[in-house]
């Protein structure tokens, strides 16, 4: 687990900055001195009341200071500040502190090493204490960073990113919190994956031109090789991702899928911990290898209920924009020198609605009629005239 370096005061330099098994305390608790935020009023009658009240302020702090010292912890962690007296006093006794430490770090540092957030300094017991094998601090480019390695709960952990741009490391980011989102919901969900590195594609789309060769005819036959052959486009925008010969490539895995015995069992279709198929149906992308290999056999496994959704997406989008028959543009809406200013020339008289005079209707279908050599009165014929409204 690690957290960034902290707001720090004088002393904090000269700190110790490795520990091996230390104890660690964990507060909510400031430790410094600071102005009251709001006005705050103390009247006596004696000028030497004065000084007990200013030495009873040090004898608070200092009770604080010398509990946690007593308590035998290393490092103390606090998420309010610890100011420039209780820094120097820790080192002083040996000790490391770092105050205004974010509360999501605290409770990562809870859970990975044990320790219970404490917000008073009385009652510090043995149980209340965290540990870890190793507590140091590290630099890593301009960052500084305080690790604690080999946590008594192995299942908190900290990745650290680097990259040369923050678009780099967005980009990471963003890549690394969708992997993780994949496997928490598979682990949350049905444990059932197929293979990746594009065997599963493959696999279907080799399905489907057999299907489409036995078991269809006319349109749905051409359909079917459509879509068998759109399924193809993964497998080889991997080979152009590694810099393979795609052509090559995708040659050497149609012919593994070929000779499939058949479409994969029950048992292919793998939970977790079972053994792979015995087949070639799990043939995809090896690109270290520049060929294929068994993908569920080198551990590129996806979540069949991801692979099922992604696919019902692209089926839904294809149907939309083929569902669309016809596309209307205004050739007039296509200049440049418009398009900057936002606005569209006039098609008749002022006024109205976009240009088109007091009555829209009436002016674009004239409009039409005067493009189709037909005439401008807006008429159909002797007695018959454009309805208008709603209708």
């Amino acid at each position: 687990v690690a957290f960034s370096k902290t707001f720090s005061y004088a002393g904090f330099e000269q700190m110790t900055k490795y520990f091996e098994k230390p104890k660690i305390l964990l507060l909510k608790v400031e430790l410094e001195l600071k102005a009251e935020k709001e006005n705050a009023e103390v009247r006596i009658d004696n000028p030497s009341d004065y000084t007990d009240i200013v030495q009873a302020e040090w004898d608070v702090i200092y009770e604080k200071l010398d509990l946690c010292i007593a308590s035998g912890v290393n490092i103390v962690l606090s998420e309010l500040p610890i100011g420039d007296l209780g820094t120097q006093y820790f080192c002083d006794a040996g000790l490391f502190c770092a105050g205004r430490v974010p509360s999501e770090d605290l409770t990562r540092i809870a859970m990975a090493t044990g320790a219970v957030l404490q917000t008073t300094c009385r009652g510090l017991t043995a149980d209340v204490l965290g540990t870890c094998e190793v507590f140091e601090e590290v630099s890593l480019g301009e960052e500084r960073l305080n690790l604690m390695r080999k946590c008594p709960n192995p299942l908190v952990s900290t990745i650290v990113l680097r990259g040369g741009s923050e678009q780099f490391i967005a980009e990471s980011e963003r890549s690394l919190h969708d992997a993780l989102m994949v496997v928490r919901r598979l682990l949350l969900s049905t444990p059932q994956v197929v293979a990746g590195a594009g065997s599963i594609e493959a696999l279907v789309s080799a399905q489907m031109k057999r299907w489409a060769l036995t078991k269809a005819a006319g349109k749905e036959q051409l359909i079917m090789e459509a879509y068998a052959k759109a399924l193809e486009v993964i497998p080889r925008q991997l080979c152009h991702n590694a810099g393979l010969d795609a052509t090559l490539v995708m040659a050497q895995l149609r012919q593994a899928h070929a000779s499939t015995t058949g479409i994969c069992n029950e048992k292919e279709v793998c939970e977790l911990g079972d053994a792979a198929a015995s087949n070639n149906c799990w043939m995809g992308i090896d690109t270290n290898r520049d060929g294929i290999c068994d993908a569920y056999e080198a551990g590129i496994w996806e979540p069949l209920q991801n692979k099922i959704n992604s696919w019902m997406a692209a089926t839904e989008a294809a149907c939309l924009i083929l569902s669309i028959d016809e596309t209307i543009i205004s050739p007039r809406s296509q200049d440049p020198a418009l398009q900057q200013t936002g606005q569209l020339p006039a098609m008749g008289g002022g006024g109205g609605m976009m240009g088109l005079g007091s009555d829209p209707m009436g002016s674009a279908m004239d409009a039409v009629n005067a493009q189709q050599g037909g005439s401008r009165s807006g008429n159909l014929g002797n007695g018959v005239s454009y309805m208008k409204g709603r209708g």
